[in-house]
């Protein structure tokens, strides 16, 4: 079995719990969500590069990068406050931000962000059990353009697909639902049911390196326990009701089944998984402190790393993929980990 090696982590690490980390898709760094700030660190230096204060009441929950931003850097935070933020970078010397605008229409707390390939679009999704997708009408002006309320539970997180205007979100109410477009007006076209808890977090398989033969796929993670694979099933007229599958009534109507469960490890909730986009390897935490790494094999998949007690006794909230700059100097893919305690961890499977 491989081994889960520590490398740093980033300094100086918050005083208080740390939700949530994402690095920017293109630039060397990683914003880390803790209390009502952002703090934006250097994946070269691994040192703290700027804190990003004065937006939230409240707690932030998530942040999410926009992509494709050529001139500054971009990224929208979700906050306990239920507003949404939208922040730009002043310059090029990750220092100076600013506060471009809010987006106000949750009635509680904002849980996840997510913005669309093309970055036109944001997803977000709230304790009042809504995902709203915001559309960028011009600069620092958003609107409105659709409101979901299918689901009967606390909606925990929103994730694009990487290539299609497919968003998946998952719920306090056990259920994963996929949402689209057709004509002018976005609808559920799918709902994935087989997960007996909260779905905490889900993500979708990168394109590089995926199957064109089995198309796309979708990971979830639950307080059942378990993680789930999703994929689409293909040329089937015939849909029929079943636990883990579930049939929405209209022409745009997609069937969803589940493919596997991975390998059960974690022995308390599971609040995050991400699939890498180098290795296709998946990883795993959650309130156990374990990190767990996943492998797909012609048998099926395969646990290849466990790594216990990876923030002491206090739980692990997120978990990432993200190129780094460790110790010899050389640019790796590593594992980041952000926990209850305030640290954001590098780690790397050898």
């Amino acid at each position: 079995m491989a081994a889960i090696a520590f490398i740093a982590s980033l300094n100086p690490p918050a005083s208080s719990r740390a939700w949530y980390s994402t690095p920017h898709p293109t630039l060397p760094i990683l914003a880390t969500a803790t209390g009502t700030s952002l703090r934006i660190y250097s994946l070269n230096s691994l040192t703290l590069l700027s804190t990003i204060t004065g937006g939230h009441k409240r707690s932030i929950r998530s942040c999410a990068w926009k992509p494709g931003s050529s001139d500054t850097a971009t990224i929208a935070t979700g906050s306990f406050d239920a507003s949404v933020g939208i922040w730009s970078q002043e310059d090029d010397d990750n220092e100076e931000w600013r506060f471009a605008i809010v987006l106000d229409g949750h009635e509680s707390e904002v849980k996840s962000v997510a913005w669309s390939t093309g970055g036109n679009l944001l997803a977000t999704c709230s304790r009042d059990k809504s995902v709203w997708i915001w559309e960028e009408v011009g600069e620092d002006d958003y609107e409105t353009v659709a409101v979901l309320q299918e689901h009967e539970g606390d909606v925990k997180c929103v994730k694009w697909h990487p290539e299609e205007e497919l968003l998946a979100s998952a719920s306090y109410d056990d259920d994963i639902r996929l949402w689209r477009e057709e004509i002018d007006d976005w609808g559920c076209v799918a709902v994935l049911r087989g997960h007996q808890s909260t779905v905490w977090a889900i993500d979708w398989e990168p394109l590089s390196g995926r199957d064109e033969t089995v198309g796309s796929r979708l990971v979830s993670c639950s307080d059942d326990v378990t993680i789930r694979m999703w994929k689409k099933s293909p040329g089937q007229e015939e849909r029929q009701a079943q636990s883990r599958l579930s049939i929405i009534k209209s022409s745009s109507a997609e069937e969803w089944v589940e493919e596997a469960q991975l390998p059960k490890t974690h022995v308390r909730t599971i609040y995050s998984v991400a699939w890498s986009k180098h290795t296709h390897r998946i990883v795993s935490v959650g309130g156990d402190g374990k990190i767990v790494v996943y492998e797909e094999a012609k048998e099926g998949w395969q646990v290849v790393a466990v790594q216990d007690c990876g923030h002491q006794e206090f739980e692990i909230n997120h978990v990432v993929w993200a190129k780094a700059k460790i110790a010899d100097g050389t640019v790796q893919e590593v594992i980041v980990t952000t926990g209850d305690d305030g640290e954001v961890k590098l780690w790397t499977v050898s």
